[in-house]
């Protein structure tokens, strides 16, 4: 049973890899810096859900200014989370702190500071407390699950209560992760469960890559590692590289330096590269116009893609495509 199980959250985790490269609506370049739309869901378990192995109790997000209550939002009594007291609750939840700073302590690990790109991992009957600073407040998204399959994670030695904070710094793509549940859970269409649990279980592999192979000590590496992904998911015209120094929580003139450093080219020019790698794939491999190719990267019209083609590649995209060249 417990090979099932396993089997089972493998196939989830490559479906739904396969459904986020593939669904481009599914994307979103956002911001870590970005101010939250406050979000709250709690689902519906059926019948037959824990069956599954693993079952979603609730999503959301929220932002928390300086100076405000926390938490922002109404939750069930059993959900309550007060200062003075913690809480105690009978799930697992994965919290991520996207900016601001606070605390964090349970009954296994003293009170530890908490900043932003933090993942905190709370587990089932283990007392916790956690609260912005007051003077920074923070931005957080959360989901909370329960259920065989992250029983076996914790039992093999993946998680432990020992250690529920792990700084996996800014990440884009389990911000996108977060958002997918949560417009997910707002439709709750038939097979939502399923369709999330297996969210979950992508968001749980993807904190523990981020967690065993971060670079100790090389905080530069990271953050342009970080960048460099973002490029080839969202490569199109309008991406600008000031932007992604933003999401990651750096000043533009220290990102494009030490970009350059490590890559030998500049964010713009990565961006170009990526752009028109896909441009000349879109041309030699589909049977779209010129100007369809160039709204789906993102161009204005087709005169400004091929101004942009033309000075990348010397030629024009017509030339490229008439004259038979390879990518």
């Amino acid at each position: 049973m417990k090979n099932l199980y396993y089997s089972i959250a493998n196939l989830i985790i490559y479906l739904l890899t396969l459904n986020l490269k593939n669904d481009n609506k599914l994307f979103k370049f956002d911001t870590m810096s970005e101010h939250h739309s406050n979000s709250l869901k709690y689902l519906t378990i059926g019948s037959n859900d824990e069956s599954w192995g693993l079952v979603v109790t609730t999503v959301g997000e929220q932002s928390i200014a300086p100076h405000s209550s926390y938490p922002a939002m109404q939750h069930p009594t059993a959900y309550n989370l007060r200062r003075a007291n913690g809480r105690t609750l009978d799930e697992y939840q994965l919290i991520y702190i996207t900016e601001g700073s606070g605390f964090f302590e349970s009954q296994s690990v003293p009170r530890q500071r908490i900043v932003a790109g933090t993942v905190i991992l709370l587990f089932p009957d283990e007392w916790h407390n956690y609260a912005p600073d007051e003077q920074s407040g923070w931005s957080e998204f959360w989901i909370g699950f329960k259920g065989n399959l992250a029983d076996n994670m914790v039992s093999g030695g993946f998680f432990t209560k020992r250690e529920p904070l792990i700084n996996i710094g800014p990440s884009n793509s389990l911000m996108a992760l977060y958002r997918d549940a949560i417009r997910l859970a707002d439709k709750e269409a038939m097979a939502c469960q399923q369709l999330i649990s297996g969210i979950v279980l992508h968001m749980l592999g993807h904190i523990l890559y981020k967690q065993k192979n971060r670079t100790t000590g090389n905080y530069t590496e990271d953050i342009i590692n970080e960048a460099r992904q973002i490029m080839r998911e969202r490569a199109n015209h309008s991406l600008r590289a000031e932007d992604i120094a933003k999401a990651l929580g750096v000043g533009y003139s220290w990102f494009r330096q030490n970009f350059k450093r490590l890559t030998g080219t500049s964010p713009v020019q990565y961006i170009s590269r990526i752009l028109m790698s896909r441009a000349k794939e879109l041309l030699v491999t589909e049977s779209c116009s010129i100007a369809e190719v160039a709204y789906m990267l993102g161009f204005e019209n087709a005169g400004q893609f091929s101004t942009a083609f033309r000075k990348m590649e010397g030629i024009t995209p017509r030339q490229f495509r008439d004259g038979n060249y390879k990518i």
